[in-house]
């Protein structure tokens, strides 16, 4: 183990690390949606991205750089970085590449919703060395789009593919939900067929879940919204795989399939257990079995993203927790599994957790999203 006490030395034997950054500002809740984002009209881009890169700074003393690794992946996931001002974004990039080595062709991928890409946007990302961008458009259907509070148009997804397309970002992703309320005029077929006309190397495909604390689930809680059966939902997950297949699309992980050549490789870094490092308020970190997550507070609190480092007292250590899979030992213990820096977010309204039984300093919830590039909590 190393001088922190949880992880093991030598964890960057592969002698690549990946990296998630968590920008959690939304325009709007999706009525699904139950994670850890802060609902902001304007986005305080700066204070952001200074907050994160002190977070970042905290990282570069610590063991698991001890055998000077590359990072071979950056992603920005969510909520909404497509609403991160893009000199934020350049400012985050710049400074991850001048601290550490970032190989030549590494991936860096950005979650985008369609009515944040213009031309201006997309050229500012590429500029900055974003080459991936996972479009958020989850359905086709004008019905369907009002109902998840999405906060585009159909009409808008052609045209952000478009957009991409002409700025050079080529290798894009689309992300669509399957297993929808059947009082929701949606046609499955139809939305795989609009998305493959786009011409997408890569494609997300997430069952709809029901989750405590949301819109969705106060619907199905006053039986306004029922559930689709588990046996609409297998069958339009197989025709998503048919369909894919006929077009040449590898269907290599449960919601994931790409075009040869262009898997997710972050993504895939997670499945084969590859080390990455979390920054931003709802991320956590990973080596090998061990992972941890900075676990108090869970509002992750900062009236526009200022951090609070910790002075003097030692935070308990959370207990550790295993997933069902057994495949993770979580280690959530501010101030020891990570930097000893004690880094804390702070963003007041963000991330409250759903309504239910829990006990403080325990995790009441720990499932990871697929997809995503993120390992999500919500603390008790």
């Amino acid at each position: 183990m190393d001088g922190t006490g949880w992880w093991p030395r030598g964890c960057f034997a592969s002698r690549l690390v990946h990296i998630y950054v968590h920008v959690p500002f939304c325009a709007r809740r999706c009525s699904y949606c139950d994670f850890a984002i802060a609902v902001r009209r304007e986005v305080p881009s700066d204070a952001f991205a200074s907050a994160l890169l002190a977070e970042w700074a905290g990282w570069q003393s610590h063991a698991w750089w001890a055998d000077s690794p590359r990072i071979a992946s950056i992603y920005f996931g969510g909520g909404t970085p497509s609403r991160l001002a893009s000199a934020a974004l350049t400012a985050i990039l710049d400074r991850i590449r001048a601290d550490r080595p970032v190989d030549a062709d590494a991936e860096l991928t950005l979650e985008a919703n369609p009515d944040d890409v213009t031309p201006e946007s997309a050229a500012a990302w590429a500029a900055a060395g974003i080459n991936r961008v996972s479009l958020g458009a989850q359905s086709f259907s004008p019905p369907a789009l009002e109902w998840m509070h999405r906060t585009h148009s159909a009409a808008q997804i052609a045209v952000a593919a478009q957009t991409l397309q002409r700025a050079g970002l080529l290798n894009w992703s689309l992300d669509l939900i399957y297993a929808l309320p059947a009082s929701i005029p949606r046609s499955w077929p139809g939305d795989l067929a609009q998305a493959l006309a786009l011409g997408p190397k890569h494609l997300s495909l997430y069952g709809l879940t029901v989750e405590r604390g949301t819109p969705l689930g106060r619907w199905t809680a006053r039986g306004e919204s029922l559930p689709a059966p588990e046996e609409r939902a297998a069958t339009e997950f197989l025709l998503a795989h048919q369909l894919l297949a006929e077009r040449g699309f590898e269907h290599y992980e449960v919601s994931n399939a790409a075009l040869p050549g262009h898997r997710a490789r972050h993504n895939s870094a997670y499945w084969h257990r590859r080390p990455f490092i979390g920054l931003g308020p709802s991320a956590h970190s990973a080596m090998g079995r061990f992972a941890a997550g900075t676990c108090e507070n869970g509002r992750t609190t900062a009236g526009g993203a200022k951090p609070a480092a910790r002075s003097g007292r030692r935070p308990k250590p959370c207990p550790q927790t295993r997933l069902p899979s057994r495949s993770f030992t979580w280690a959530c213990v501010p101030g020891k599994g990570f930097p000893r820096h004690g880094f804390r977010w702070r963003i007041p309204g963000a991330g409250k957790r759903p309504a239910g039984p829990s006990r403080a300093g325990t995790i009441s919830r720990l499932r990871p999203r697929v997809g995503s590039g993120s390992m999500r909590w919500w603390p008790a």
